[in-house]
């Protein structure tokens, strides 16, 4: 039976998870070079904690409860293959007419769908997390946070190159948020009904934190300049991001 205290700290995780999308408000006055470079610092550090949140949290905890068998391998690249496949959906885009406000790009609706499918996975993650335990849940919430900043803002700014107005598009980039408490509800509901569900989701969503760390964000620092000063910054970046969610193991240990 699924306690009480798990579907309050799963439902307020999500729910604050949900009001980052919000944050695309903040860089509006920020010079488009400023953001840019803020943004990079923040995509190593987002990379980092999702290592972090993968190796030193998820997967310690998905071997401890069943082993480190072929169930944990194929759950892991599950993850892997499945945001795949949504990144590859969200980079779908093909249009020759040109952008406005009353003609917004497909590509803009494709985020918003491959976004709203991300952030119920997301949410799917959240609460397989919290049935794990409560400790995992908050480490994961918070990686799943420093990913999220970086990627709304990034998911703001497609809205209103497709054409949208920045309320509309502040909008929208909201309310697919919200599909991430849809996610945590579905997974917490069919615990219920699926034994073990966690012992396939926790490493399921190592593999989608792998991925998305290794395959999207990390190749995002090397399309920058291969400066000494800035691989050096970044390279602390990561670092610092997998530091932070170690320090939460110790704080946050059971």
């Amino acid at each position: 039976m699924v306690l009480l205290e798990t579907w309050l700290y799963a439902i307020a995780s999500v729910l604050i998870v949900s009001a980052i999308s919000l944050i695309g408000v903040i860089t509006i006055s920020i010079k488009e070079e400023k953001l840019a470079k803020i943004l990079l610092y923040l995509v190593g550090f987002s990379a980092g904690g999702l290592l972090g949140g993968a190796f030193i949290h998820l997967l310690p905890e998905a071997v401890e409860a069943s082993g480190f068998g072929l169930m944990v391998s194929v759950s892991v690249l599950s993850g892997m293959i499945v945001f795949f496949i949504m990144e590859k959906a969200v980079h779908w885009r093909h249009c020759h007419v040109p952008t406005s406000k009353s003609h917004p790009h497909p590509f803009a609706y494709m985020n918003l769908v491959g976004d709203s499918v991300h952030n119920f996975i997301d949410g799917l993650i959240i609460g397989a997390s919290y049935l794990a335990s409560v400790p995992i849940g908050i480490v994961t919430t918070l990686a799943v946070v420093f990913h999220e900043i970086p990627q709304e803002i990034g998911d703001f700014g497609v809205l209103l190159h497709g054409g949208f107005s920045r309320k509309k598009a502040l909008y929208l980039n909201f309310i697919t948020a919200l599909t991430a408490v849809a996610g945590t509800i579905v997974a917490i509901i069919a615990s219920y009904a699926v034994e073990n569900l966690t012992a396939f989701l926790v490493p399921f969503a190592a593999g989608g934190f792998i991925y998305i760390a290794s395959s999207d964000l990390i190749p995002e620092l090397h399309k920058d300049a291969y400066e000494t000063k800035k691989s050096f910054v970044q390279l602390l970046t990561i670092v610092l991001g997998i530091a932070v969610i170690f320090a939460l193991k110790i704080l946050v240990a059971e």
